[in-house]
């Protein structure tokens, strides 16, 4: 036990600003993608063996909470996937580009770029959302 409290206050304990935050929100939002992945291929599978059973897990992902949840996903994988090409461009091309002020500016652009990206997505699905939960 003594082991996932060191990773938790590694993970947790604030040392890097923008650094620090990117670091964390690449792997929720790698998490988060790996547990919907998990829960598709899941729940696809049911249509095989039990398509009533699909067709109950398929009404429930129509609901407007599973709709904010979809939002939310399309922000996790942008980022997910912006963050990710910013981490192998520096890897690959520059790495002698790792530091501060360097690292500080392409989180900026990381957020800029994801933001750009999920930000229309984001009003698009939030509309659909809106006129298939009022009956429209």
């Amino acid at each position: 036990m003594s082991d996932l409290n060191t990773t938790i206050r590694g993970y947790t304990g604030y040392r890097g600003r923008e650094g620090q935050w990117s670091f964390l929100l690449h792997r929720l939002t790698g998490l988060g993608t790996l547990l919907f992945l998990a829960i598709h291929i899941l729940d696809t599978a049911t249509v095989y063996f039990a398509p009533s059973l699909y067709q109950e897990v398929i009404n429930i992902y129509r609901t407007p909470l599973f709709g904010l949840g979809e939002i939310a996903l399309v922000f996790a994988v942008f980022f997910h996937g912006v963050n990710g090409l910013r981490i192998a461009i520096f890897d690959m091309f520059s790495p002698k580009s790792w530091v501060i002020a360097m690292n500080r500016n392409s989180t900026l652009y990381t957020f800029i770029a994801t933001l750009v990206l999920w930000v229309p997505s984001a009003i698009w699905m939030l509309r659909n959302l809106i006129i298939h939960s009022s009956g429209g």
